[in-house]
């Protein structure tokens, strides 16, 4: 079932909005608000939640709260990857939820959060169980970053790619499972985390994986999954049917369901990131979307993580 929906991902990373053309989101604000609205007119009851930003900005939200933007949400999210590309330690995360607490009343997810395992896959072990340890208790949802690694021959959706150097290869090493579906180090422990803990695993347009990444999310015990439907692949040839496939396979999931991805021929440039044309159509692609996928607001909604007295998640032995 549909538990919450996202309008965009990043917003203030220049990655996933041109922020060319619209340096101070005064477009995006206006999508997110009749977004939101048309959402609400669909579903009264489904949470909004706004697109996960990175890096953690409380006075980018802040702006956009002066703005009305936060008015119509239910909760507000978060990214965070200290060890592979924020400029902050690990540790400071809880300093970094606050942060954004100081300017919102509104919930803070943490929607995508992951360790690369480019240099080792024993980072990845190590960045999970810390992770948890600082966020578990602390904030309503957690999503992991991901559970399979991005397909070499794919390429990672950024604007700047190879110029990047070695930040854009730590893109296709955030899985728990390599490419190949085989598992690294940090597959069992996470086992512990769920069903708290959810994933945040973005399937592409027909993607191979869907059947395979069904099955594992079972075995792991995860019951919240985050991921997207792309406005841009809803002009697609056999849209329809791959959306239905898709969102059919994720039923008995509780789904976080990101929009976002502006179609090339409807951007003031032709690129995923562009600010739409017309910021109703991104409005109206969300409502139907809604109406389609999430038409009443029941779901199964888990528990928090739960911890031990020392601190711990109850399943996950830290050593």
């Amino acid at each position: 079932m549909i538990e919450a929906v996202k309008f965009w991902n990043e917003p203030n990373n220049k990655s996933h909005w041109d922020l060319e053309l619209d340096p101070d989101w005064s477009a995006y604000a206006q999508m997110v608000k009749l977004a939101s609205a048309a959402v609400r007119a669909e579903n009264a009851g489904l949470t909004q939640v706004l697109g996960g930003i990175s890096p953690i900005d409380a006075q980018f939200l802040a702006s956009l709260r002066d703005r009305g933007v936060l008015d119509g949400l239910d909760a507000v999210a978060v990214h965070g990857f200290p060890l592979d590309w924020n400029h902050w330690p690990i540790d400071e995360w809880p300093r970094r939820i606050a942060e954004i607490e100081a300017v919102t009343h509104l919930p803070v997810w943490v929607t995508e959060v992951g360790v690369s395992t480019f240099g080792a896959e024993e980072v990845q072990v190590f960045g999970l169980r810390r992770t948890v340890r600082l966020l578990a208790g602390r904030v309503p949802r957690i999503f992991w970053y991901s559970l399979y690694d991005l397909p070499k021959a794919w390429p990672a959706t950024t604007r700047h790619r190879e110029a990047e150097g070695s930040s854009y290869y730590r893109h296709f090493h955030m899985g728990l499972l390599h490419e190949d579906g085989s598992p690294k180090l940090a597959f069992e422990p996470f086992r512990a985390c769920t069903p708290a803990m959810g994933i945040c695993q973005w399937f592409h347009f027909e993607d191979h994986r869907l059947d395979d990444a069904v099955h594992r999310l079972r075995d792991l015990g995860v019951r919240r999954l985050r991921t997207g439907l792309s406005w841009a692949d809803s002009f697609r040839p056999g849209a329809e049917q791959w959306f239905d496939r898709q969102m059919r396979a994720l039923e008995d999931f509780d789904v976080t369901l990101t929009f976002c991805f502006t179609p090339e021929h409807r951007g003031i440039a032709p690129h995923h990131t562009s600010p739409p044309l017309e910021h109703g159509e991104f409005a109206e692609f969300c409502a139907r979307m809604v109406r389609r996928y999430a038409s009443n607001g029941a779901c199964t909604v888990t528990p928090p993580l739960a911890l031990t007295d020392a601190g711990e998640p109850a399943r996950l032995v830290m050593r």
